[in-house]
């Protein structure tokens, strides 16, 4: 009916009336009431505005009864449409500015809690459009939403975040003119953003500006002022951040002389006392790494003790202060040799890191098990292996919590150290006689790293197919504690902090139960747990694998039988630098065979295969022989690490010849050689092969990139055939060349068969890994399209050179042949990497990492 809307607004009214009147209670009828009139108006219906206008009327009467927050929201969005429909001067912008209606939704959504989200963000953005530039509310809708931005920025790191956040204080600043009641509190955020991004990007110019601005904020608040003290740390933080960036001494000296002054404003009982001797001593620490005065130390360490002894045992950031006064004990350990200094100093890391949630603040928390790990080492301490397993857990928790393989590689790789970290610890357990150890570190290790490279899937992602409910919610879980971890290290109101300390248990709980409900189904009785020896000793089964360590601490080899203990084989004329020499030795020698071609005797190779063979093989085949005794051609597996992964281990030669005029044999004469990069990997693949589809092969050819793209490759197309001539009549083959050799034909032709050759042209992208591509006819196939992509059924995967190898190499039919044999005898990830080698390749270029 025409009228229907008209009619409906009419009764909401009187519903609305007499709830005002207090003569009913129900406010929900007269909300849905004026809700259908609404829905019966589109947008540009005569009534369309004043319908807005009294949704809005209702929903600000249902909040100011039930506070409820979807009620004020939703009245934020519609009055970002009614402003507008509103000129000025008429009657209905007269009734809808003003404090009971547009201000009163403005100001109770300029409150907390801070949103980081998607939509709170926005709902920020909602309030702050329908503040005009000379609203008196605007600084305050600019605040909040600044808040949330810097939140967001906290929370994920994206450099647009911080700098929109100090373009909004910038303008919050702009609004309070001095000696306005804000003007204090936007110089002050502005200088915390501008620090934050210095502490991200390191541009000198935001910390001065940050100081100058800290030094306005301290001249409005003399001595006597009630927030002087919080000036006086700001500055002195700020001044810390810059010595520490350009080494002034005179910033370090007014630090500590602006953080005593604050000490003498936060007497004993001050509820910010701890934090300023915290500070206090950070100071004093970083003076004397400069100027190495005992007595900076020794005082810093005291007003650490002292800052521990005032802190609340809850408070959030306790952990920090634990860790500084760890640190300045192993500092004062390496002048005065006293034990109790590294013993309390170990005893204080690990209680700093008991203190976190697993989810909680998980770079932080990682950073600390890091230098745990490297303290333990450096000072020889037994909790050396303890800070290893930690710093293993917490990258497990971390990376599983990053949705893309990028973001789950680039939190891996965002922390100095971490990368080494597999093969230190498995070092660490060899030299602590703990075989057993020493695989399933290096294993965890080298597992998350490899899982980053590669399209295996993480434990997260197993569940989600085997049970998404649970995922979802551990998931969510997850992501619900670590907020509430970061928002209550911003409270400083008693009363929150409880609430909010109460709320956290109660999520940890919730989180616990979740993980355990998980581990209660038996495929994943393990989840987040690390695999075991008896698990691992299955990649054994065909045959042993060979752990090659390579750690700055020591370099050895693992290997793990069949059956039983695995054994040790040291490495003693072997380095982690000779080995780096080693490869870059290698990289150039094969570079120079290039060039000079295949005629041309390569004694630089033979001297360099012949060390592998001297100082790594000899000692791990000698094991092999006498202490495995292991039959002659058996299958050995090698799982090279670090600066093992390029150099050509299974190409070891002796290049003797015996008394009686016969040839010393080299490694591949004793043995068949192959690699896994891990022991799970090898395990995981043979359980793929059990369900081995019908071999397929197929050779994709571009030799006419596009214009721009690399020179035209002349020999492709006569590779290809040669190929195919020689891929066994059992196999299903296919080519794919020219036009048809575009990305998405490449890709789709990856997911189908389970052989593939590449001739092509291929492009390593150093600074950016994962953009790494071969050159098809439209666009570049990148590392991240084959990463993202699910190959089930990928078996092999060879990329030829761009060279016109075919022509230059007359060996190749017989290269081909050997693969070939391979190809009806799968092993899984790894296969014989003879192949590779004697096409000319780099096995720096191909087996780096």
């Amino acid at each position: 009916h025409p009228d229907r809307a008209t009619a409906l607004t009419n009764l909401a009214w009187a519903h609305l009336e007499g709830f005002i009147r207090n003569d009913l209670e129900d406010i929900d009828v007269t909300t849905s009431l004026f809700h259908e009139a609404l829905a019966l108006r589109p947008e540009h219906h005569l009534d369309y505005s004043s319908s807005l206008f009294n949704l809005t009327e209702a929903l600000i009467w249902r909040h100011n009864k039930k506070s409820t927050d979807a009620d004020i929201r939703e009245a934020a969005h519609l009055y970002r449409e009614l402003l507008p429909l509103c000129p000025d001067g008429t009657y209905l912008r007269s009734i809808t500015v003003g404090e009971n209606s547009v201000d009163y939704v403005i100001d109770e959504c300029n409150k907390p809690p801070v949103d980081a989200s998607d939509e709170g963000i926005h709902l920020r953005r909602v309030v702050l459009e329908i503040c005009p530039l000379d609203h008196q509310l605007r600084h305050d809708a600019l605040y909040w939403l600044a808040q949330a931005v810097e939140a967001r920025f906290k929370q994920c790191g994206s450099i647009d975040d911080i700098d929109e956040t100090i373009q909004l204080r910038r303008e919050a600043v702009s609004l309070c003119p001095e000696g306005h009641a804000d003007y204090n509190t936007h110089l002050n955020n502005l200088a915390l953003s501008l620090v934050s991004r210095f502490d991200h990007q390191g541009k000198p110019n935001d910390l001065d500006e940050a100081i100058s601005l800290y030094e306005e904020a301290l001249r409005l608040r003399p001595v006597e002022h009630e927030y002087c003290h919080f000036s006086l740390d700001n500055i002195g933080g700020a001044l810390v951040a810059r010595f520490i960036a350009r080494g002034d001494i005179d910033d370090i000296t007014r630090a500590v002389s602006l953080y005593c002054e604050a000490l003498t404003l936060r007497p004993p009982g001050h509820l910010h006392r701890d934090t300023t001797l915290n500070n206090l001593a950070l100071a004093l620490k970083t003076r004397y790494d400069e100027l190495r005065v005992i007595e900076d130390l020794n005082e810093a360490i005291d007003r650490y003790q002292e800052s521990l002894r005032l802190m609340r045992l809850d408070n959030p950031e306790r952990h920090m202060h634990l860790f500084n006064l760890s640190s300045a004990l192993c500092f004062r350990f390496t002048q005065t040799q006293e034990n109790e200094d590294v013993d309390e100093a170990i005893t204080l890391c690990q209680e700093s890191l008991a203190l976190l949630h697993p989810t909680q603040g998980f770079p932080g928390r990682i950073t600390e098990a890091i230098d745990w790990a490297h303290q333990a080492e450096v000072y020889q301490h037994e909790s050396a292996l303890e800070a290893y397993q930690m710093c293993f857990e917490l990258f497990d928790s971390h990376v599983m919590t990053q949705s893309s393989i990028i973001s789950r590689c680039e939190a891996a790789t965002a922390f100095d150290g971490a990368q080494s970290l597999p093969v230190d610890a498995a070092s660490c357990a060899i030299r602590r006689d703990h075989l057993l150890r020493a695989v399933e570190l290096v294993e965890q290790g080298r597992g998350q790293q490899w899982s980053l490279a590669s399209r295996l899937r993480t434990p997260v992602e197993d569940l989600e197919s085997a049970n998404p409910t649970l995922a979802h919610n551990y998931l969510e879980l997850s992501k619900l504690v670590s907020n509430a971890a970061q928002n209550s290290a911003t409270i400083t109101d008693t009363a929150t902090a409880d609430r909010a300390a109460t709320e956290y248990r109660r999520l940890t709980r919730q989180w616990e139960a979740a993980v355990a409900e998980i581990r209660g189904i038996q495929a994943f009785s393990r989840f987040l747990l690390p695999p075991l020896y008896e698990g691992l000793q299955a990649a054994a089964r065909q045959g042993p694998v060979i752990i090659l360590i390579a750690s700055q601490y020591s370099c050895s080899a693992i290997i793990v039988p069949p059956s039983g203990d695995p054994h040790h084989v040291p490495l003693p004329s072997v380095t982690l630098a000779e080995l780096t020499n080693l490869k870059d030795r290698f990289a150039r020698a094969i570079r120079h065979a290039r060039i000079m071609g295949p005629k041309v005797p390569q004694n630089d190779l033979i001297v360099l295969l012949r060390t592998v063979w001297d100082t790594i093989m000899l000692p791990i085949v000698n094991v092999l022989q006498h202490g495995l005794k292991l039959k002659f051609l058996s299958q050995i597996w090698l799982c090279p690490t670090a600066a093992f992964t390029s150099i050509p281990l299974h190409a070891a030669h002796p290049f003797k010849t015996n008394a009686d005029g016969s040839k010393e044999p080299c490694l591949e004469d004793l043995y068949i050689c192959s690699y896994t990069p891990t022991l799970s990997a090898l395990v995981r693949s043979r359980q793929m092969m059990k369900k081995r589809v019908t071999p397929s092969f197929v050779t994709i050819g571009q030799g006419q990139p596009g214009a721009g793209k690399g020179k035209e490759l002349l020999a492709v197309d006569s590779e290809l055939e040669l190929v195919q001539k020689l891929v066994p009549v059992t196999a299903n083959r296919t080519t794919i060349s020219g036009d048809a050799a575009t990305r998405a034909g490449a890709l789709e032709a990856l997911q189908q068969n389970t052989w593939v050759h590449l001739a092509c042209h291929g492009k390593q992208d150093r600074t950016q890994p994962y953009h790494s591509h071969f050159v098809m006819r439209d666009e570049h196939l990148t590392l991240l399209d084959i990463m993202e992509r699910d190959i089930p059924h990928a078996e092999f995967a060879l990329k030829a050179r761009n060279d016109e190898w075919v022509r230059a190499r007359p060996d190749v039919s017989s290269t081909v042949l050997l693969w070939t044999r391979d190809m009806t005898r799968p092993k899984g990830i790894a296969t014989d990497k003879r192949f590779l080698c004697s096409r000319g390749e780099s096995w720096a270029g191909l087996w780096s990492g």
